[in-house]
């Protein structure tokens, strides 16, 4: 007989669908409840929203209204400050928290006083909170730090990722996608465009595992990559000619005046004409060889982000308590778990890879 984790999903955005689409397919995983602040959302039944069948799970706009449970799931924002607000009462309610926001991957040094707050109140109420990361941190902290493990001694970290971003919805303003030249200038002085959250957490994991104590992560500035010159169409976004379709976003970590890790996305919605193209490559500079690991086409970032944390749910239940990082996890753990699902007849098609 398989043991249920009863969990609950908060927020409903494209990511959080996606999660909780892949979720109602595990036979070890019972969802009993679902939370969104937005009142288009709230009152619907979670299996309609999420174009199936009705299952009896009314999504609520608070999460202090959601029922107990092993864990919660939450995919809301980026910004850590503003993700603890939701996170620190859930674990005070003793529910274990996974969490793609990407400031929780790693916040030791981005952090310090609220990693703290959030390892003591996990630990005061004996729960786990796991930062598993959006776009994904896997693919820029952990995978890397096990392809280290090839050579003894590592003198730099080298990542370029190119990311699809057509199937994201609420984030996409962060980038500045879908803006003119002139706009994504105004925006960007506005604050309004960010880039990409949770290199310094990235940068932090990766040094961590290596025993490295940097002198600085330095996070540069959002920039324009390709404007497109014909419509470009996302699954929440269409994109005009004139207007960015990609931007690139980078950020080094210093050791002794030297770049030793060097990192670097470009976000974009991609088209097969484009000089920059969909794909990943790392290399991974040691004393005795060098690691380099190529995809031509990349992993792709939103199929990621749904699937490690799907897979990493079940591992935060079991963990010890307080703060971890997907780096704190044995591998085995968050390996892929497709044969636990239940049936593919509940749901229609499905967009998550679990």
């Amino acid at each position: 007989m398989t043991l249920k984790n009863r969990t609950v999903v908060v927020g409903l955005g494209a990511t959080g669908r996606a999660i909780a689409s892949s979720l109602l397919r595990r036979a070890d995983v019972e969802i009993v409840g679902a939370a969104d602040r937005d009142p288009r959302v709230g009152g619907q039944d979670l299996g309609v929203l999420l174009g199936g069948v009705a299952n009896g799970v009314v999504v609520v706009s608070d999460p202090a209204e959601l029922p107990a449970a092993d864990l919660a799931i939450v995919a809301t924002v980026s910004d850590l400050h503003r993700a603890a607000d939701v996170l620190l009462p859930l674990l005070e309610r003793s529910y274990n928290v996974l969490s793609i926001c990407e400031e929780l991957a790693h916040p030791w040094r981005s952090h310090p006083d609220l990693a703290r707050r959030l390892d003591d109140t996990a630990k005061a109420h004996g729960v786990t909170v796991l930062g598993s990361g959006a776009n994904p941190g896997v693919l820029m902290d952990t995978l890397p730090l096990l392809l280290t493990a090839l050579t003894q001694r590592v003198e730099s970290v080298r990542i370029r990722r190119r990311t699809n971003m057509s199937c994201y919805g609420a984030i996409l303003p962060k980038f500045g996608l879908g803006l003119t030249m002139r706009e994504f200038a105004t925006a960007r002085s506005r604050g309004e465009v960010v880039g990409h959250h949770g290199f310094e957490q990235a940068i932090g994991a990766l040094a961590a595992g290596l025993g490295w104590d940097l002198d600085s992560v330095d996070v540069g500035e959002v920039e324009p990559a390709v404007v497109t010159t014909s419509p470009r169409v996302g699954d929440h976004l269409r994109i005009e000619p004139g207007q960015i379709a990609a931007v690139t976003h980078a950020a080094r970590g210093v050791l002794k005046g030297e770049v030793v890790i060097d990192l670097e996305i470009t976000f974009g919605f991609f088209d097969p004409a484009d000089e920059v193209a969909a794909g990943d490559d790392y290399r991974i500079v040691g004393e005795e060889q060098v690691v380099d690991l190529r995809s031509s086409v990349g992993f792709d970032s939103f199929l990621s982000t749904v699937a490690a944390a799907v897979n990493a749910s079940t591992a935060v239940v079991g963990a010890r308590p307080g703060l971890l990082s997907m780096g704190d996890l044995p591998a085995r753990s968050v390996a892929a778990k497709g044969e636990r699902r239940a049936g593919r007849a509940s749901l229609g098609a499905t967009t998550s890879q679990d």
